[in-house]
């Protein structure tokens, strides 16, 4: 069976919350400790300053650590999908990512990092997208919202920290830590934009564990595929939009009336 992927001008979906169970529960292939054990220290050897505001951050180490890692994820990505479509003649969801990533790159509405494979996709018009986002009224009364750290959604940070909102953000891959906090009032404006990046991020945010007392008033989430009608989406198929969300619930930081936006093309 065909599956028909319908690409449009950019846009943001806004998937209203639904009734659901009132008992939650989840499992992490982890400890739900405040600390992550094994987390590496990106402060430059030599410093002799203990505070970790006047300590230097390794950006050089940090980065090069992360796009290793991000490569190997994206490798071992990439077999799991071969090894599924294979074996399994039901693996619509990789059918489906597989098509979106190839017509991306194939019309060349892609940006970088590219290829887009394996990837919450970068795309032309993504700050297009992240301004109509920023009109919704869900994003306007927000005070607190949690967007993930992938590149056509750095807009959407901008947004969030520039209109003085605190702005939530996972740890790429939850590697080395949970989620950090970042506020516009911990920043300048010259760092506002880098710390829209993952090494910003890093170097700015401030790390918090599942123990922290914080509200969450809006969800933002990349996607590869989304259904315009019903807010349903894949993404590039780790699961961590899901690990994540079931960690703010763990927290209490969200509840059933969490408001949920995803932007794409």
């Amino acid at each position: 069976m065909d599956v028909m992927i319908r690409i449009s001008s950019p846009f943001a979906i806004f998937n209203k919350p639904h009734d659901s169970p009132t008992s939650f529960s989840f499992s992490v292939p982890f400890s739900l400790n405040k600390n992550v054990g094994g987390s590496r220290n990106y402060q430059k050897l030599g410093s002799s300053r203990s505070s970790r505001n006047d300590a230097v951050f390794d950006e050089a180490a940090f980065e090069a650590d992360r796009l290793t890692l991000d490569a190997r994820a994206r490798e071992s990505m990439a077999e799991a999908s071969k090894r599924e479509t294979e074996t399994d003649p039901k693996a619509w969801k990789w059918v489906i990512r597989k098509r979106v990533w190839d017509f991306m790159e194939a019309r060349n509405i892609a940006q970088n990092p590219r290829p887009v494979h394996h990837r919450i996709p970068n795309f032309v018009g993504a700050a297009a997208a992240a301004q109509k986002l920023g009109g919704l009224e869900a994003f306007g009364v927000a005070k607190c919202v949690k967007v993930n750290p992938d590149s056509p959604q750095k807009q959407v940070r901008f947004l969030t920290l520039s209109g003085g909102k605190k702005l939530l953000t996972p740890q790429p891959r939850l590697r080395t830590g949970f989620f950090s906090v970042l506020e516009s009032s911990m920043l300048t404006p010259s760092t506002i934009n880098e710390a829209c990046t993952s090494v910003g991020v890093a170097k700015y945010g401030r790390p918090i564990g599942l123990d922290e007392q914080i509200k969450v008033d809006l969800i933002v989430i990349g996607s590869v595929a989304v259904d315009p009608k019903t807010g349903a989406r894949l993404g590039k198929g780790e699961g961590f939009a899901e690990l994540e969300y079931g960690m703010l619930r763990y927290m209490g930081a969200i509840d059933d009336t969490t408001p949920i936006v995803t932007s794409g093309k």
